[in-house]
């Protein structure tokens, strides 16, 4: 058994190559292998976004707190609310972040293959985030 105490590791900034606006990362985790599991709650300030991305095994998103939006290449952009459980699929060209005047959190949970969680590609438009 781990057990990781609420604040005991640093939050850190999104990286600006992968998020457009503020983003904060907290309480990153991976397992040991055999497990495969990576994880972190992410905290989107209103705006804020991250860039279209895929991930090679999938992804889980449970919001938390605020509003939020995502889209999958192609479909709809979709409002998100606290209690929301999103799933991309493996390869699944996407998004998500807050909505533009309010601030959104979620807890990001993915499964590595190879040591890969995420290809991330290029920054979401303006046009594609107010779409």
């Amino acid at each position: 058994m781990k057990i990781t105490r609420a604040g005991s590791l640093p939050s850190k900034p999104g990286p600006e190559d992968y998020f457009t606006g503020r983003v904060r990362l907290d309480a990153a985790f991976q397992t040991d292998a055999p497990a495969r599991l990576r994880g972190a709650t992410v905290s989107f300030e209103p705006g804020a976004r991250t860039a279209w991305h895929t991930h090679p095994l999938g992804q889980t998103l449970i919001v938390t707190a605020g509003l939020g939006r995502c889209a999958r290449e192609g479909g709809p952009v979709e409002e998100l609310r606290p209690g929301d459980i999103v799933w991309f699929a493996p390869g699944e060209k996407h998004w998500h972040g807050a909505a533009p005047d309010v601030e959104m959190t979620h807890i990001a949970l993915q499964e590595a293959l190879d040591g890969v969680t995420a290809d991330w590609l290029e920054k979401v438009s303006d046009a594609d985030y107010g779409a």
